[in-house]
C-alpha cells in the first residue's frame, strides 16, 4: 500500500481509535503542541526513532514508525520526549499528522514536477527507444526459425599470389608457371548450435568454398602443400558446392565431464583445452596446430571422446576419431578397423587465468594425418602401413592488458614410426613460436608473426640422417572495420619447402602475400 494511500485511510481508521475518549479528557494545550510538533516547527524535531523513550525495536509498528520519521520526516513526539503510542488519538492530533505528511508529499511532488520538466526531451527520447526496442523484440520473436537453434556464420574471401625463388631453375621456373597465378577465392561456413536442455549441444557446420587442390597455391599449398591456408576448402574435386563439414553432439555429465561424439568431429572438438592463443586469425594451417601437427594433427571423421576439467585448470581428455570411418568396407576403411585411418588421443592439461600447459600423445594409424603437414621428403619415405607414436608438449602465456609485451605461443613435437624397409623415415619432429599484438594502433586491431618447421626426417630405418629440415615463416596485422568486418593482409615465406627433394647445391623458396577479407553474422 503507498504511503498517500494510507494516508488517506488514516482519518477514518484515526476516527474509530478516538471514539474510546471522551470530548472531556481532551488536553487542549497537549494537542496544540503535539500540532506545532508534528508540522515540523519544534526545535525539538525529532530525526530517529530512538529519540523516542517510549518506543522499541519490538515494537509491532515500530518499521512503519521509522519510515514516517526518518523517510519522510513528517512524525513527531510530545514535547516530554514520547510518541504515546498505545494511547487513543483525537481527530485533532489525526488531523495535524495527516497535514505534516500531505505536506511532504506535496514538497516531493513539487520536485518531481520540477525534474520531470527539466529532463522532458530527454525522457521523450527515452521512451521511443523502448517502443523501439520492443517493436524489434516482437519482430525477431516473429521471424527467427528455432527457439533452440543459433546460426553463426563466417565468410571469408582471399586475394593473393605466390613467387618462387632460387638457383633451382628448372624447378622455379614450373613452379611459376602452374602456381604463380593472383587468385580471388571464398570460403564459407554456416555453424548451427543446437540445444536441447541448456547444456548439451549439438553442432551443425555447412561449408562451401572454391580452393581448387590443383590449381590453387592457397588450396594446394604450392609444390609442398606447406602453404595451404587454414580456410581453405573444397567439397571433393568440384568447387562451391556445400557440404557438411561436421555434425557432432557435446552433453555433461556432472559439473566437470564432457562427452562428445559425431559422425563428423575433428579431435580438436573434444579436447579440453588447445595449448595456445596464437593465432586470433590464422594463416598457414600448419601453424595453427602447436608446433606438433603429427600429434595435433585436426584428423576428422566418426569419432568419440570424453573431456575432464577441473575448477582448479586442470584437464585431461581421451578420444579416437576415424577418418574412414563412414565406410562398411574393412579393406579401405570402417571404425576401429586396421584400414580406419584413426587417431587416438590422450591429452593431460592445466590452465591459469592468462596461461596454460598440455602434454599429448597420439597413435596415429596408417600416417593418415601425419603425412598432411609433413616435409615432401618425409611423404615420399614414409611408410603407408606405419603406426606413429606422436608426442607433443605445448604452452601459451599472454599479459592481462594489451601492450608493449605480445602473447606468446609455443610447441614441439616428435613422431616415431614403425617402418619396415631400409630409407624410410622412423622419426621426425616439429616445432613452432608464435607471437601476438593486441590493439595495435587502434584498439581491436592484432598483429602477429610465427615462424617454425614442420614435420621434418630426423632419423631413417638404416640410420641415415637426411638434411630435410626448413623454416617458414609468416607476418599479419589484422585490421577491425567494424565488430563483424575485418581485414588481414599477410607475407609467408618458406625457406625450403622441398626439403630434401631440392635439388644439391640449389636453393629454392617460396614467397607468398594476401589479403583476407571475414564477415562474421
Amino acid at each position: 500500500m503507498t504511503l498517500v494511500r494510507q494516508l488517506l485511510m488514516a482519518p477514518a481508521a484515526l476516527c474509530l481509535l478516538a471514539t474510546g475518549a471522551d470530548a472531556a479528557e481532551l488536553n487542549i494545550d497537549g494537542v496544540s503542541d503535539y500540532a506545532a510538533t508534528s508540522s515540523g516547527n519544534s526545535l525539538n524535531q525529532v530525526t530517529s526513532v530512538t529519540q523516542f523513550s517510549d518506543v522499541d525495536p519490538t515494537d509491532w509498528a515500530h518499521q512503519a514508525l521509522a519510515n514516517l520519521v526518518e523517510t519522510y520526516g513528517c512524525v513527531a513526539g510530545y514535547p516530554n520526549g514520547t510518541f504515546r503510542g498505545n494511547w487513543a488519538i483525537t481527530r485533532y492530533e489525526a488531523a495535524a499528522l495527516l497535514n505534516a505528511c500531505l505536506d511532504r508529499i506535496s514538497e516531493v511532488t513539487d520536485e518531481l514536477r520540477r525534474l520531470l520538466k527539466e529532463f522532458e526531451t530527454e525522457l521523450a527520447i527515452l521512451n521511443g527507444r523502448v517502443d523501439g526496442l520492443e517493436a524489434r523484440v516482437g519482430e525477431l520473436e516473429a521471424t527467427q526459425f528455432s527457439t533452440t537453434t543459433k546460426l553463426k556464420g563466417q565468410a571469408t574471401w582471399v586475394f593473393g599470389a605466390s613467387r618462387f625463388k632460387g638457383s633451382a631453375s628448372r624447378l622455379r621456373s614450373e613452379s611459376n608457371e602452374a602456381l604463380g597465378g593472383t587468385t580471388f577465392n571464398y570460403d564459407l561456413q554456416l555453424g548451427l548450435e543446437t540445444s536441447f536442455t541448456g547444456k548439451d549441444q549439438l553442432t551443425t557446420v555447412l561449408r562451401g568454398g572454391n580452393f581448387d587442390g590443383d590449381g590453387n597455391v592457397f588450396g594446394s599449398g604450392g609444390p609442398s602443400g606447406l602453404a595451404t591456408l587454414e580456410i581453405a576448402f573444397q567439397a571433393g574435386y568440384r568447387p562451391n558446392l556445400v557440404a557438411i563439414d561436421k555434425l557432432f553432439y557435446s552433453f555433461p555429465l556432472g559439473d566437470e565431464i564432457t562427452i562428445t561424439t559425431g559422425p563428423i568431429v575433428g579431435q580438436e572438438d573434444m579436447l579440453a583445452i588447445w595449448p595456445s592463443v596464437y593465432p586470433s586469425d590464422p594463416i598457414l594451417d600448419v601453424l595453427t596446430v602447436n608446433g606438433a601437427p603429427g600429434a595435433y594433427n585436426k584428423n576428422k571423421g566418426a569419432g568419440l571422446g570424453i573431456s575432464w576439467a577441473s575448477e582448479s585448470g586442470a584437464s585431461a581428455s581421451a578420444n579416437y576419431v576415424a577418418a574412414n570411418g563412414a565406410s562398411s568396407d574393412t579393406r579401405s576403411g570402417g571404425f576401429a578397423t586396421d584400414e580406419a585411418g584413426g587417431t587416438g588421443t590422450l591429452q593431460l592439461g592445466w590452465e591459469g587465468d592468462n596461461w596454460g600447459v598440455a602434454a599429448l600423445y597420439s597413435k596415429v594409424q596408417n600416417g593418415q594425418d601425419l603425412i598432411v603437414y609433413a616435409s615432401p621428403f618425409v611423404r615420399d619415405r614414409f611408410s603407408a602401413r606405419a603406426l606413429t607414436n606422436a608426442y607433443a608438449l605445448g604452452g601459451f602465456w599472454q599479459p592481462l592488458e594489451s601492450g608493449w609485451l605480445p602473447s606468446l605461443s609455443l610447441g614441439w613435437g616428435i613422431n616415431q614410426s614403425d617402418t619396415q624397409r631400409k630409407g624410410q623415415v622412423s622419426t621426425s619432429q616439429s616445432w613452432r613460436a608464435g607471437l601476438e599484438w593486441n590493439d595495435v594502433l587502434m584498439a581491436g586491431n592484432n598483429a602477429g608473426m610465427a615462424v617454425g618447421q614442420p614435420v621434418f626426417a630426423t632419423d631413417m630405418r638404416g640410420g641415415d640422417t637426411p638434411a630435410d629440415g626448413q623454416y617458414i615463416w609468416e607476418w599479419w596485422y589484422q585490421f577491425q572495420v567494424t565488430d563483424n568486418i575485418s581485414v588481414t593482409p599477410a607475407l609467408f615465406y618458406l625457406s625450403r619447402p622441398m626439403g630434401e627433394l631440392t635439388p644439391d647445391g640449389s636453393s629454392f623458396q617460396q614467397l607468398g602475400g594476401l589479403i583476407k577479407t571475414t564477415f562474421m553474422f
